[in-house]
């Protein structure tokens, strides 16, 4: 669950900085290879959706690495307890 919203909130991150600054890679040149061609005011729109998928699968990959391997709390002792 914590993943969707990591994927999420990058997702729409990279999405508006898209919307302002559409020549941010990799957005631009899969639009390019896919379209093609101006699709007019949506443009824009696609390139920032491309760059929101490609960037949250990025980071929601980071972030499950880091979380489910590196910060994984195992513990370190145990303590038996004799009654």
């Amino acid at each position: 669950m914590k993943g969707a919203i990591v994927f999420l909130a990058a997702f729409l991150l990279f999405l508006v900085i898209s919307l302002g600054y559409s020549d941010l890679p990799p957005g631009r040149q899969i639009y390019d290879a896919a379209i093609g061609e101006d699709i007019g005011d949506y443009t824009s729109l696609v390139v920032g959706v491309f760059n929101g998928v490609v960037w949250g699968f990025i980071i929601f990959i980071v972030y499950w690495v880091l979380a489910g391997y590196v910060f994984k709390k195992e513990p370190t002792a145990t303590i038996n307890v004799k009654t």
